[in-house]
């Protein structure tokens, strides 16, 4: 990834699996542009390849994966996976859904960042994507 100083900071938000319900990934995608974000949405039924590879060719500071499913515990790791082979080690993986606290403890230990549970501010996500992104690149 590059370091090009004075671009926004962009996301890549994804709909991982078969999960069919996008409002909130929707909306999270909205509030990110809103507060000045470049935002590439992949829309539904993305697999892990489609959402790092689109995330390599985009030159994304972030993956945000939206998740309801209950695949978490396959998705986030194959994504982790990937990122690492692919040598994106300056990309934020984070993202939301209906994950149990104990499972955002897992992925946490994997490399996941923060993970959003519903009813999350979208404050609360902005804040946390920028702060990450300013800590790990020299804007």
């Amino acid at each position: 990834m590059s370091n090009t100083f004075n671009r926004p900071i962009r996301v890549l938000v994804a709909k991982v699996g078969l999960d069919g319900h996008d409002r909130g990934a929707r909306i999270i995608a909205t509030s990110l542009r809103d507060a000045g974000m470049e935002v590439i949405y992949t829309g539904l039924r993305q697999t892990p390849e489609m959402v790092v590879n689109t995330a390599l060719q985009e030159d994304v500071d972030a993956i945000g994966v939206s998740i309801l499913s209950g695949a978490h515990m396959t998705v986030f790791p194959k994504i982790i996976s990937l990122v690492k082979e692919k040598q994106m080690d300056d990309v934020l993986i984070t993202g939301g859904g209906i994950i149990p606290a104990e499972d955002m403890a897992k992925l946490k230990e994997i490399g996941v960042g923060e993970l959003f549970p519903p009813g999350t501010t979208t404050t609360e996500i902005v804040k946390y994507i920028t702060d990450w992104v300013h800590q790990h690149r020299n804007f």
